[in-house]
C-alpha cells in the first residue's frame, strides 16, 4: 500500500530524489571550491544556510519522470549550475534591497559586506558558465545564458518599478516571468533536455516550469504578509518597506476603498519613511481586505496550469512529485 505524501512537506514531496541530493551536494561543494580564501569563506556561509534548492529538483524530477533512471553526470552538473545561478541573483538582490536577513540567517552582504556578495555573486554566473559548457549541446548554453540575461532584465524592471504605484498587474506579472519564473522554466525545460524527450515533451516541461515558478514568486508575496519571521527566514513586510508593489497591494491600489488606495499609495512612495503605526495599519489592512485572497487564487491557477502541462507526462514516482510540488506551491508557510 503507498503511503500518502503530505504535500505541504517537502522532504516527503522530494523522496523520490533524496540521493540524487546527496549526489548533488557534493558535486556543489567540489565545483564552489576556490582558491581564494574569503571566496570560500562565503561560499560554505551559503551552503551552511541551506535552502529548498527547488530549481534543480525540477531538473533533477523532470528528468527522472521522463527517462525514470539515476541522474547521469549531466544532469547533476546543470543542477549544481541553476542553483549557482539562483544564489547569485540573491546575493545580488540582498545588495541591492539592502536586505540583512535571508533563510533565518543573516545575509551575505550583512555579515561580509556589499563588496564581497557582488563580486562573490559574479563568481557564482561565471562559475556556472564554465560548467555550463560540460553536456557540449548549444541548446543547454542557450538556455542558460537565456535565463540568466532574463533574470537581469527581470531585476532592472523590478528596480524601475520601484516606489511606483502606477504599476498594474500586468506589469507585475513580467516582472514575476522574468525575474522568478524564467529560472524554473530553464530547470525543467532543462530536466527534458538532457534526457533527449520529444520536443512536445520539452515544451511541456518548459511550460510547466514557468506556471510553477509563478506560483511560487505569488506566494511569497502572500506570505510576506502572513507569515513570520522564523517561518520566511526573512523579515515579515520587507517588500512593503522596500517600496515594491506587489500584487497583494496593487489589487487595493485597483479595489480598495477611497482612503485604502491613498494608503497604499503612501506606503509604495515612501515605504521606509512611515511610521511603525502606520506601517502595521497597513498590513492590517491588506490581511483583512480581499488581497491576499485574489492573489491565492491567481496562485491557483498558475499552479492549474502546471499540472495541466505534465498530464501526458509517464505515472512514475517522479511525476507523482511533480504534482505534489504543485499543491506545495500553495500550501507551503515558508
Amino acid at each position: 500500500m503507498t503511503s500518502t505524501v503530505k504535500t505541504n512537506d517537502l522532504s516527503q514531496i522530494l523522496a523520490p530524489i533524496a540521493l540524487d541530493f546527496k549526489a548533488l551536494d557534493e558535486v556543489i561543494r567540489q565545483r564552489l571550491a576556490s582558491k581564494v580564501a574569503l571566496i570560500d569563506q562565503i561560499s560554505t556561509y551559503i551552503i551552511q544556510a541551506g535552502g529548498k534548492r527547488v530549481r534543480p529538483a525540477l531538473l533533477m524530477l523532470v528528468a527522472k519522470a521522463l527517462a525514470n533512471s539515476k541522474p547521469t553526470p549531466h544532469i547533476l552538473e546543470m543542477s549544481a549550475v541553476v542553483e549557482f545561478i539562483h544564489t547569485a541573483t540573491l546575493l545580488h538582490d540582498d545588495v541591492v534591497d539592502e536586505s540583512t536577513l535571508r533563510r533565518g540567517r543573516e545575509t551575505a552582504n550583512a555579515a561580509f559586506g556589499n563588496a564581497a556578495s557582488v563580486l562573490v555573486g559574479d563568481f557564482l554566473y561565471s562559475r556556472a558558465f564554465q560548467m555550463m559548457v560540460g553536456p557540449e549541446d548549444l541548446r543547454v548554453m542557450q538556455i542558460l545564458s537565456d535565463a540568466t540575461n532574463t533574470i537581469a532584465e527581470g531585476e532592472v524592471l523590478q528596480l524601475l518599478n520601484m516606489n511606483d504605484p502606477e504599476v498594474d498587474e500586468a506589469s507585475y506579472l513580467q516582472v514575476i516571468r522574468y525575474k522568478t519564473a524564467k529560472l524554473f522554466e530553464a530547470s525543467t525545460e532543462l530536466g527534458a533536455i538532457l534526457t533527449k524527450a520529444s520536443d512536445s515533451q520539452r515544451e511541456q516541461a518548459s511550460a510547466f516550469g514557468r506556471h510553477i515558478g509563478t506560483a511560487f514568486q505569488l506566494m511569497d508575496d502572500l506570505l510576506d504578509y502572513t507569515a513570520n519571521a522564523a517561518q520566511m527566514g526573512k523579515n515579515a513586510g520587507d517588500d512593503l518597506r522596500e517600496g515594491k508593489p506587489t500584487l497583494p497591494l496593487i489589487y487595493l491600489l485597483e479595489n480598495g476603498s477611497h482612503e485604502e488606495q491613498l494608503l497604499v499609495r503612501a506606503a509604495i512612495e515612501q515605504n521606509q519613511d512611515l511610521p511603525d503605526d502606520v506601517f502595521e495599519q497597513i498590513l492590517a489592512t491588506v490581511q483583512n481586505s480581499g488581497a491576499l485572497d485574489y492573489t491565492q487564487a491567481t496562485a491557483k491557477r498558475e499552479a492549474d496550469l502546471a499540472l495541466e502541462c505534465i498530464q501526458d507526462f509517464p505515472e512514475n514516482e517522479a511525476t507523482k512529485a511533480l504534482r505534489n510540488l504543485c499543491s506545495y506551491s500553495l500550501t507551503r508557510q515558508t
